[in-house]
């Protein structure tokens, strides 16, 4: 009871401080007084360049640069060309919807969602997928379940004993500049709807 524990002086832990280096001494003032670049090489180049004789041969060859460049464009598609486009795109969208349809309890009620996404660079092959004469006028547009049953066909999935419908409206929007489009809806089982 009275014997303690003989106190053991703990090792002092020495912290030591980073040196400053010599050549890091003043740095702040270093970053401040930046130099401007010094372009005299490149204004010597750019000189000696229109000095030369064969300036008139780089001009030919900056003409046939942009005819290349001209070449390489894409060309317009045919009728056909849009038609077959349009119609692979369909087939995707519709693999696409039926793959999210699945039951769910809220199929009971149609209140199931789906929502599809996808990439169509070419406005003329989304336009031809939707029926119009060219591309499509509206970021968003709204469609009735038979509206879109025209220009995709009729979606629907089979599930164990029932079959779902798409049911409501869906929604389309589509950004040409990113090239890519999103169509939503809502889906359900008319059969367990009706009751």
């Amino acid at each position: 009871m009275g014997r303690e524990a003989p106190r053991v002086p703990l090792a002092a832990t020495t912290s030591t401080k980073r040196k400053s280096d010599a050549s890091a001494s003043g740095g702040s003032r270093a970053k401040k007084a930046k130099t401007a670049p010094n372009f005299s090489v490149a204004k010597d180049l750019v000189d000696t360049l229109l000095e030369d004789d064969d300036a008139k041969v780089t001009g030919a060859n900056v003409r046939r640069l942009e005819g290349e460049v001209a070449a390489t464009k894409p060309k317009e598609k045919s009728k056909e060309e849009i038609d077959a486009a349009a119609e692979k795109l369909c087939g995707m969208c519709v693999s696409g919807i039926k793959k999210q349809m699945a039951w769910k309890p809220s199929c009971k009620t149609g209140g199931a969602r789906w929502a599809y996404n996808g990439v169509c660079v070419d406005p003329l092959v989304f336009g031809a997928l939707f029926h119009l004469a060219g591309p499509p006028k509206r970021k968003a547009q709204k469609y009735t379940v038979p509206e879109f049953e025209v220009f995709m066909g009729s979606i629907d999935a089979s599930v164990r004993y029932d079959t779902l419908e798409m049911v409501g409206n869906i929604n389309m929007r589509y950004q040409a500049a990113e090239g890519t489009f999103k169509m939503s809806g809502s889906y359900g089982a008319p059969c367990h709807m009706n009751k």
